[in-house]
């Protein structure tokens, strides 16, 4: 078919495979439960062998299959599923003339991932990250779905332990890198901040000469940054967003909230923008910042790129609001920012609860891999948990203990519940909400906190289907 992503023949063509049949493929899939009909099945082996739901694959519509031995179907087969894949997003890339970008760093990278595939989707072709597909298989899964007529890209690259980052930035060869910031994540794996620094400087591995790598003018390891980019690529550009007037080429000017919207003035290369976000928080402004550079960058008027985000709304489980309605009446907001957590990103998801209204309560989970300061880091959380303005905080799991501790010494007048897991703070936070309430959910992600969002939405679904069957009755 004309349209197709892939034809076999390409494909065992890329990955030096041996080719079964004849068809081609519109998509690429390693999931079963998601994928579309006509397909790529690629059966990688990871917690389960992929090469199991292969008739599932055919079953669901899938054209053809990626397998490293005979199973019956129209297919490729290689050595290795992993590295073929990686062949194939490699054949990709070099089939296109996208200008790519790739972006890494501690917080923010998937928010600015999308806020740059908004941009870029409005001004022409565009191919970005589908959710957080940044390790090892989600780089080259992306990579291999990108059209060829494709016109800008943007791939979020992620890692938890030491060198991750640069074979999939070689992989992408950017024409932009960004690094958000350098902040305490994954330091049990790591060993050292200074080491994350290190890693994350990676992004500019396979960066193209001439090509711009954007850092953060805030960060203590902007310099370290600057010299270990230069390192990697000579001919590097070098830019950088926030700091203010002077130190940066993006910088937010101004900023205003009214508790649902942000309305954030941007200075982007010496031209001031605006834009509004359905996001509330600092920490989102220099996040705009950094997606209008790296759009004007890559060819995309101020303006058009500042037009084209206004109206962003964060995805599912990173700081989207949605309103709750409850058994006792009335509503309250629910700010979903489950998806993961270090101690930068939870100051900034407090700092951005404490410019919502009404009542405060948060649900936090633990923060993982923060190594032996993993109990100071979770204390410390008290001091922005009181500026907030927090009246609740239902706290889960042992390593939060310390935390309630210190809450319950400052005496501040915050309720604080400690609770073993999710499903016990979900039923906390249930028992205590009212009309006008706010509640943040945050925690890292496999504290499982995302549970405690789904418990909320399913009593709103619940309270609003008995309103909906109460006025029926009342109508008969």
């Amino acid at each position: 078919m004309p349209d197709a992503l892939w034809t076999g023949r390409e494909i065992a063509d890329a990955t030096g495979g041996a080719l079964t049949g004849d068809w081609s493929v519109g998509g690429v899939s390693i999931d079963t439960r998601t994928l579309h009909k006509g397909d790529l099945f690629v059966a990688l082996t990871d917690q389960r062998d992929g090469h199991e739901f292969v008739p599932q694959a055919f079953a669901a519509g899938a054209h053809g299959c990626l397998v490293s031995r005979d199973v019956g179907q129209p297919g490729v087969q290689v050595a290795d599923v992993l590295y073929a894949l990686e062949q194939l997003g490699a054949a990709a890339r070099a089939r296109t003339q996208a200008q790519c970008a790739a972006i890494t760093g501690s917080v923010g990278k998937t928010s600015v991932k999308e806020m740059l595939a908004r941009i870029f989707r409005a001004v022409g072709p565009a191919h970005w990250s589908v959710k957080s597909f940044n390790n090892h298989w989600g780089v080259p899964l992306t990579l291999s779905r990108m059209p060829a007529e494709t016109q800008r890209a943007i791939f979020e690259i992620g890692m938890s332990t030491p060198g991750e980052i640069a074979p999939r930035s070689i992989m992408v060869k950017p024409h932009v890198a960004m690094i958000t910031r350098i902040s305490p994540a994954h330091i049990l794996n790591m060993g050292s901040l200074e080491a994350v620094a290190n890693e994350k400087s990676d992004i500019a591995a396979g960066l193209l000469a001439g090509g711009y790598a954007i850092l953060p003018a805030d960060d203590a390891f902007f310099g370290h940054l600057q010299s270990r980019v230069l390192h990697l690529q000579p001919d590097a550009v070098l830019k950088s967003f926030g700091g203010g007037a002077g130190a940066s080429d993006a910088f937010v000017v101004g900023y205003e909230s009214d508790g649902a919207v942000s309305r954030i003035i941007i200075n982007v290369e010496g031209d001031e923008v605006q834009v509004e976000l359905t996001a509330v928080g600092e920490h989102w402004a220099g996040n705009a910042a950094l997606a209008l550079l790296a759009a004007t960058l890559m060819g995309i008027a101020q303006k058009d790129a500042a037009a084209a985000l206004s109206g962003y709304m964060p995805p599912e489980g990173r700081g989207s609001s949605s309103l709750l309605r409850l058994t006792g009446g009335g509503t309250a907001t629910l700010v979903d920012d489950s998806y993961n957590a270090n101690p930068d990103s939870m100051r900034a998801a407090l700092e951005g609860l404490s410019r919502r209204s009404g009542r405060k309560i948060v649900a936090l989970g633990e923060m993982r891999e923060l190594g032996p300061d993993s109990e100071r880091l979770h204390t410390e959380l008290s001091t922005p948990i009181v500026a907030a303005g927090v009246s609740v905080a239902v706290l889960t799991g042992s390593v939060m203990k310390p935390l309630a501790d210190e809450l319950v010494s400052q005496n501040k007048g915050i309720d604080v519940v400690l609770v073993e897991d999710p499903k016990s703070a979900g039923e906390a936070v249930a028992k205590v909400l009212s009309d006008g309430d706010t509640v943040l959910i945050k925690g890292s992600n496999a504290s499982g906190m995302g549970r405690v969002g789904v418990a909320l939405k399913a009593m709103s679904d619940a309270v609003e289907g008995s309103q909906k069957a109460s006025g029926a009755k009342h109508a008969v």
